[in-house]
């Protein structure tokens, strides 16, 4: 089989929901992580066979994310591109989809990323095709109103993303004092990595505007400070007698990463030194009202397919959805809780949809 290697890995840097990147699009933070991720790879945009981007938020402002960005980065005509969406998985997903190309022979080179701009995904509204006639119509935000639209309604009802956490809390008996340790801990690890420099190399800076000014966003912004006193202190966000909170929960955020996929011996041939080589890769379906545990079956189905087993692993990056979520991941499968996200997760970085799956292999 042919072998798949990793040439570069680049990301922006993570922005809140209304912050330092509400004004750009999410095809302008996707083309620019495209053109740098090439530029690092070392190859001439000629090379590349195909372009496949993540994007969760989708819509009819950008169709096919993965073309409109692959022309405003001036990237070859003739090159391909489409975009996947599997929610949180997306940008991982156009990292799966590349490795699957090129280990069967359609392309040497592809360009895999994923991207997110939850400040200016669209508001729309239903029923207003054919007039709303009497009465009032709604105004829906798709930051919050695909939470509870992942699975059929009229089969398993109304399941925000935070009540399958909150299922999950319950199931594995994991309390709230534990929830808001993890969520302060990958704060801390987080706002650590940033004071060391650690981000540093695998962040391309943007170009922004503030006010009447310019200038150059280049460290994630979500991080923040915080004690057990201060997340303790928070209500419950989805459940009244719940543990899940703002505080031990990911955020809405703004992001864009990009990787350049390699089938080895053409690696070699241009003289490129690999980052990493991709040995396998799985997906699982769980229940919807416990999706967050969907990382355990695929784990353990990409470490059978590997060889490997939990112990082998020396470094972890999952995403952290809900500190809930990730602690029931960890039990479930063994997780020395050292190896893991050792920068910080989701909840101190955050979490732009179509981004995370891609920025997960970038940071790691």
């Amino acid at each position: 089989m042919r072998e798949v290697v990793i040439a570069s890995g680049v990301r922006t840097p993570i922005g809140k929901l209304g912050g330092a990147l509400k004004g750009v699009l999410v095809e302008h933070l996707a083309s620019q992580v495209l053109q740098e991720a090439i530029e690092r790879a070392g190859i001439s945009p000629v090379a590349i066979d195909e372009v496949i981007i993540g994007h969760g938020k989708q819509s009819a402002d950008t169709p096919n994310l993965a073309r409109v960005a692959s022309l405003y980065a001036e990237l070859p005509l003739e090159i391909s591109a489409y975009t996947v969406h599997r929610q949180c998985g997306s940008g991982m997903q156009a990292v799966i989809s590349a490795t699957q190309s090129i280990r069967l022979g359609d392309s040497d080179i592809v360009v895999a990323a994923g991207a997110e701009s939850m400040s200016t995904a669209p508001f729309y509204l239903r029923q207003a095709r054919y007039g709303f006639g009497s009465g009032n119509g709604e105004i829906l935000d798709p930051n919050t109103e695909s939470q509870p639209k992942s699975q059929p309604v009229e089969k398993y009802g109304r399941i925000t993303m935070g009540l399958t956490a909150e299922n999950l809390a319950d199931k594995y008996g994991i309390t709230r004092h534990e929830q808001d340790e993890f969520a302060l801990d990958s704060q801390n690890k987080a706002l650590a990595a940033i004071a060391a420099g650690r981000f540093v190399a695998e962040i391309t800076p943007v170009v922004v505007k503030a006010g009447k000014k310019v200038m150059e966003f280049s460290v994630d912004e979500f991080p923040k400070a915080s004690s057990l006193e201060i997340l303790s202190g928070l209500k419950p966000a989805f459940k009244k007698e719940g543990s899940v909170t703002a505080g031990n929960s990911s955020g809405r955020n703004d992001g864009a990463a990009a990787l350049v996929l390699m089938e080895r011996q053409k690696a070699e041939e241009l003289g490129i030194k690999s980052l990493a080589r991709i040995v396998s890769y799985a997906s699982a379906g769980v229940p919807p009202e416990i999706m967050g545990i969907g990382p355990v079956p695929a784990t353990k189905k990409a470490l059978q397919l590997a060889g490997l087993t939990i112990n082998d692993i020396d470094l972890f990056e999952l995403n952290e959805a809900f500190a809930a979520q990730s602690l029931a991941v960890i039990r479930e499968l063994g997780i020395d809780r050292s190896k893991l996200n050792v920068n910080g997760g989701a909840i101190a970085l955050g979490h732009p949809i179509g981004c995370t799956g891609a920025r997960l292999l970038v940071s790691l």
